[in-house]
Parts: structure tokens; sequence; C-alpha cells
């Protein structure tokens, strides 16, 4: 159960990539990524959050361009599996790193193709823009209830 979040993380990455990254790396910087998570102390530092954060915010912005390449094209595709192995380890116990970065990568590609798939269609009915924000608002969404879902729970004590 512990790998489900980095599973559907990786899978928020075929969508977006950088969303993720910039989701994790605020979860490290304030504290709530699960104990004895794998994330490499980098994600921590306020500079790799917020250089995430813009990173995610240009990807939002060119995939409404006329002329934005498809997610799975090489570059693309690296991307993706790239962010997917990333945010997976980081969100899975520090033992199942190897693990978790394959299924986050894995999940990735799946939902690049899927996700591709249906856009193509949708495009042809809906639009460019239109469907763009749909999937941003999709996955900026998933990646913020995966990220709470995977925090540690406070634990409230009864007087």
């Amino acid at each position: 159960m512990a790998l489900i979040h980095s599973i559907l993380m990786g899978a928020v990455a075929g969508m977006r990539a950088m969303t993720p990254l910039a989701t994790i790396t605020n979860a490290a910087c304030n504290g709530t990524l699960p104990r004895n998570n794998g994330a490499p102390p980098l994600m921590s530092n306020r500079l790799t959050s917020t250089g995430a954060k813009l990173l995610a915010a240009g990807e939002l912005a060119g995939d409404k361009m006329e002329h934005a390449p498809d997610r799975i094209v090489p570059a693309g595709m690296l991307a993706r599996v790239a962010t997917g192995a990333i945010v997976g380890m980081a969100l899975a116990p520090r033992e199942q790193r190897p693990l978790a970065a394959v299924l986050g990568a894995g999940a990735a590609v799946g939902m690049a193709y899927l996700t591709f798939s249906l856009r193509v269609r949708a495009m042809r009915r809906f639009g460019q823009k239109a469907t763009g924000a749909v999937e941003d608002a999709i996955a900026v969404g998933s990646a913020t209830l995966i990220a709470r879902s995977a925090a540690p729970k406070r634990r409230r004590f009864l007087r």
C-alpha cells in the first residue's frame, strides 16, 4: 500500500512533467513528506522548490500554445520518466526507492500515452486551450491530493 502514492504521482507526471516535481519539492520544504521517505535532500531546498514551481508554471502556460510539442516526443517522455521516477522515490519508504522509481516512471509513460490519446480526441471538439485548462486542473488537483494523502497524519490528543 505504501507505493500507491508513488504510482499515482508518477501517473500525474504523465500528464504534466513538472507539476508533480513542484508539488513534492513544496511538500519537502514544508516537512509534509512521509516519514523515512526516499527524497534526495536537495528537494527540500527552497531554491529547488521555487525553480520547480517556475518550471511547472511555464509548462502549464506552454501547453496552450499552438506549436507546443506532443507529450510523447522523446524529450517530453524523458522528462516524464525522470520526474515520475524522482517523485516516486520521494513518496516511498527509503528502502523501496528503486522499486518506487520504476513504478513512478512506468506510470508516467502509461499515463502520457493514455492522456495524449484522450487529449487529441477532445481537442477536435473543444480546442487546445479549453482541453489544456481542464487537464491542468486535473493534474494540479490530483498532485495536491496525492501529496496531502501521503503526508504523515497528525495525532489529536483528547483532553
